[in-house]
């Protein structure tokens, strides 16, 4: 026989189960008000930001990176809103754009162990958005404290170790910019290549006072000896000037005086042609009269030749004789020989002469 009792129903009451849904009521506004504060009010706070925060911003210029448990995501985000679970996901913006590092209060020791501190070291620097994760992965967030604080301490000393003071300062201080970007960008390449180095600028170090006053010295000296370069270069330029100008007066005089001198010699070879021409002309002159005077007597040789007749002689003969204003006659007429032909041929002449003369009167 079964001895099993029914359990007793006890009776609810009529306003059962409305304390339990006021609560829930309540418990429902408390949790969407902590929400909302948790989206709104704590990512404007920089103390919770990256733990307690749902909604966070990436700025321009920047990438989120996000860790959860402490391991680095591959998971990196663009500039803008995005969202995360809160205390679970850590997260950190990452710069990709072009910055400047400062690196400040840099000791290091010259080669003649002088001490000197470089007060400022500037780094221009970019970390490719490609190589964010494996840069953050191998090196943390804080990547260029090693690739850029500390390395640049080490290469600072490393070349003060192997120089002069006065190398450092003066001579080989311009290259050291060069040297230190080369330096920087030679190990980041090979260790972590996502990181350019873009320029390093390096300014004067501090050196002793003693030493600086030295140093102040001697390029005052070495000023007063580049014046005095200077002075004589300058001295040397004006008297080289002068030469020049004196040889190039020279060499205008020279000029002048040669074409004034050929202008001469043109001149006399003008005459000279000149002359020999009228010469030329008077040799041709001279010669055509002898020619002439030779032709004519010439011709009177050969015309008294042909004159040359005895009653020609006999004829001039008795001319010369007329010509006299006396003649002596008689027995002896002393070295006067007469020719008894010629007189008497010389009388009938006259005496025909003179009978045509009466011819003619009459």
């Amino acid at each position: 026989m079964d001895t099993h009792q029914p359990r007793p129903v006890t009776p609810q009451s009529p306003h059962g189960g409305g304390g339990g849904g006021g609560f829930s009521a309540i418990l429902t506004v408390f949790l969407s008000f902590i929400a909302i504060f948790a989206m709104i009010v704590i990512p404007s706070s920089s103390t919770f930001r990256n733990g307690f925060s749902i909604l966070h911003q990436v700025p321009e210029g920047y990438v989120g990176v996000y860790w959860r448990g402490g391991a680095l995501l591959k998971m990196i985000t663009d500039p803008g809103f995005h969202l995360k679970l809160p205390f679970i996901t850590h997260y950190e913006p990452v710069q990709v754009t072009l910055q400047t590092d400062q690196v400040r209060d840099i000791p290091c020791g010259t080669k003649g162990g002088v001490m000197i501190n470089f007060e400022k070291i500037e780094v221009v620097n970019r970390l490719h958005k490609d190589y964010v994760h494996d840069t953050l992965l191998n090196y943390g967030v804080k990547y260029d404290n090693t690739w850029i604080y500390d390395k640049i301490h080490h290469e600072i000393n490393q070349f003060c170790s192997s120089h002069s003071l006065q190398q450092v300062y003066i001579d080989v201080f311009d290259q050291i910019d060069e040297k230190m970007k080369d330096a920087l960008q030679g190990d980041c390449t090979r260790y972590a290549p996502g990181i350019e180095i873009i320029s390093v600028r390096v300014t004067k170090p501090k050196i002793p006072e003693s030493i600086r006053r030295n140093f102040e010295q001697m390029e005052e000296e070495r000023t007063k000896v580049l014046i005095a370069i200077e002075k004589q270069r300058v001295v040397e330029k004006e008297a080289e000037t002068n030469k020049k100008m004196a040889i190039s007066e020279a060499e205008k005089v020279a000029n002048v005086s040669k074409i004034l001198m050929e202008q001469k010699l043109m001149e006399k070879d003008s005459v000279r042609k000149q002359q020999e021409i009228e010469n030329q002309i008077y040799m041709a002159r001279q010669k055509s009269l002898a020619d002439a005077d030779f032709y004519r007597l010439l011709k009177e040789a050969e015309a008294n030749k042909l004159k040359l007749t005895p009653q020609f002689l006999e004829l001039k003969f008795i001319e010369a004789i007329a010509d006299n204003t006396k003649i002596f006659f008689g027995e002896k007429i002393p070295n006067m020989f007469l020719d008894q032909r010629l007189l008497g041929n010389f009388l009938q002449q006259l005496s025909r002469d003179v009978s045509e003369e009466e011819k003619s009167i009459a």
